[in-house]
């Protein structure tokens, strides 16, 4: 370890020798000054790595010092050690931004384990993080090979993100990638229970997982009463560590109340999982119902156009005479104004904010090198969300929306990922874009990359023409096809896409909150 230098500032530093010799002898270097000019003098010299600071000195007191400390080396700890509880001095000296408070007397274990806090902090969290993540890793992977149910691999999925999350700012690399490895295992068995039994989750089981089209009528119409407005807020391409990251900046406008994880449909993809979402219906049951309003993926348009319409129909048929207004906000002018005047909303019953910046955000990066250098890893996506989010009209919205004491049901349509293996497909010139799934005739493709449906009515999507099926590209690969192969690759490894089968596209978050 390297050597840590203290500097104790006292006027009655003689007292405080064992409290020096028990520090000297766990290895730390002690200096001592028995005034605040002498203390800055001593700073001007020595780079120290943590002040102990009296409050109570005469000449310059604690207080004038540690302004003076805090001009000369902003970033260097000091802790006051005080014989006085006024309320006031407490007040100013963590305005002042010390690093701890002590008052007098203290014993030497109280010392130590300050002195340890603020220099040892990061490393003793890093190695519990790392030891308990290690005790952890067994019984992650024990679990995985025995789920059996969807709610099981909601739980391990929460699961694996509270240790991406706890794990991102440990300094070992190698502990990352075992729980990176642990995830790709965890996607790999995920798309073969979705294979298995996502087909049988249509069939009106009450048991089946809450899924994008029956979303609006199980979890948010029972909140839709007129004595209790409701602000739904659907962040689009959301994932659930992305919402983790961000949680505690709506917990200081918002308590919470219940959350959920849901699953996304498939496609994981914005024209199908928010359709169902805002319609209460399956694409294949949109298109027969809705011919007006539904496109397939060849048709021309825009395929996410009618949102309002769908919802207004399906309040219509759920019988809820509700006065609601929708709001698409697809860039920052948009989102401000929306905050600006967020008071004209105080009346409606229902309020609803898409807001596809997250979603812009992603694709975006497929074309602006800069974006591709900011968030190429979940890490640095998470710290974009967050970077976004803290300073979005959003977050306006959402603390004029709790000022008008609005209840926020806050969740997403699907969530994205990371992809970083090409699968080839072949296809004809009517075969659909995406780079997470397909639909089209004679597609042609690698069996143990994808799950597919031969059917697409067996899990209710439309057929463009009669012979039509779709591909799902599994965990982190993406479709490129054979030509011009290599610069497709290139171009489209590490970006963040959607449509496919993951944990991270299909379980996503449902979060409600009542106004503090």
């Amino acid at each position: 370890m390297a050597e840590i230098k203290i500097l104790w500032v006292d006027d009655e530093v003689d007292l405080l020798k064992p409290h020096i010799i028990f520090l000297e002898k766990k290895g730390y270097t002690i200096d001592t000054r028995i005034s605040g000019s002498e203390a800055l003098e001593a700073i001007e010299e020595t780079n120290y790595d943590l002040i102990f600071l009296d409050e109570n000195m005469p000449g310059l007191t604690g207080l004038e010092t540690l302004h003076e400390i805090k001009e000369k080396q902003a970033q260097l700890p000091v802790i006051m050690i005080t014989k006085s509880e006024e309320e006031y001095i407490m007040e100013e000296a963590i305005g002042s931004k010390i690093a701890d408070y002590l008052i007098k007397p203290v014993n030497p274990n109280q010392i130590l384990l300050a002195v340890k806090k603020n220099l040892d902090h990061s490393r003793l969290i890093n190695d519990k993080t790392i030891s308990d993540y290690q005790r952890e890793f067994r019984k992650i992977a024990m679990d995985m090979s025995m789920i059996n149910s969807y709610e099981e691999w909601v739980q391990l999925y929460q699961k694996l993100v509270y240790w991406e999350i706890e794990l991102e700012d440990v300094d070992d690399s190698g502990m990352f990638e075992i729980l990176q490895a642990q995830k790709n295992e965890a996607n790999q068995q995920f798309c073969k229970f979705i294979d298995r039994n996502y087909p049988d989750w249509f069939d009106g089981d009450e048991d089946n997982p809450i899924l994008s089209h029956n979303l609006f009528k199980e979890r948010i119409a029972p909140h839709l009463k007129k004595e209790d407005p409701v602000l739904l807020v659907v962040v689009d391409n959301l994932r659930l560590d992305q919402y983790r990251v961000f949680e505690n900046l709506i917990n200081n406008y918002y308590k919470k109340v219940e959350e959920e994880t849901y699953c996304s449909i498939l496609p994981t993809a914005t024209q199908y999982a928010r359709n169902a979402l805002f319609s209460g219906l399956m694409p294949e049951d949109m298109k027969k119902r809705h011919p007006d309003l539904w496109l397939d993926d060849t048709d021309e348009g825009g395929k996410n156009m009618h949102e309002n319409a769908f919802l207004t129909a399906q309040l219509k048929r759920l019988n809820l005479n509700i006065t609601h207004q929708y709001h698409k906000i697809t860039n920052e002018n948009k989102g401000r104004k929306l905050a600006d005047n967020f008071k004209s909303q105080k009346d409606n019953d229902l309020t609803v904010v898409v807001y596809n910046f997250v979603d812009m955000l992603s694709h975006s990066k497929t074309e602006m090198e800069v974006i591709k250098e900011l968030a190429s890893t979940d890490k640095s996506y998470r710290s974009l969300t967050l970077s976004w989010f803290k300073n979005s009209p959003l977050f306006d919205i959402i603390q004029k929306g709790q000022e008008l004491g609005f209840k926020l049901i806050l969740t997403t349509d699907h969530g994205t990922i990371n992809v970083t293996s090409p699968s080839k497909v072949i296809g004809d010139k009517n075969t659909s874009l995406n780079l997470r799934y397909k639909t089209g005739r004679s597609l042609s493709y690698e069996d143990k990359d994808v799950l597919a449906a031969k059917d697409p009515s067996s899990i209710k999507l439309p057929k463009i023409n009669m012979s039509s099926s779709f591909i799902f590209a599994k965990g982190d690969l993406f479709f490129a096809y054979p030509n011009n192969y290599n610069h497709y690759v290139s171009y489209y490894r590490n970006t963040y896409q959607h449509g496919g089968v993951s944990l991270e596209e299909m379980l996503i978050p449902f979060v409600i909150f009542e106004p503090r």
